[in-house]
């Protein structure tokens, strides 16, 4: 993912997510993922406990609704942000933990 950000010139942040990961972090990260337009990849996504995973799920549905809008500004956890639409989260889930 973030060979392919540099190839196409679009900024990739990785991240490598722990058990300690809330979603209050989570949310931060999407908000600048989405008003910024950039990449993100979350390695070891399947760290992170279930209740979370499931508002993760929720926050990141939010982004993809907006974007398949197509819409300049939404609300995201009470918050109204700007929204570049190359914005996108990717994920790897590596099996043991």
């Amino acid at each position: 993912t973030k060979d392919l950000g540099k190839a196409l010139a679009v900024y990739c942040v990785v991240f490598n997510c722990s058990d300690g990961l809330d979603y209050k972090a989570m949310g931060k990260f999407f908000k600048g993922l989405a008003s910024s337009g950039a990449w993100a990849c979350f390695d070891e996504f399947n760290r992170i406990i279930l209740e979370v995973l499931s508002v993760i799920a929720q926050q990141i549905l939010t982004i993809q609704n907006a974007k398949a809008k197509r819409l300049e500004r939404f609300l995201f956890e009470g918050t109204e942000l700007g929204l570049k639409l190359t914005c996108c989260p990717f994920i790897t889930m590596n099996p043991g933990y």
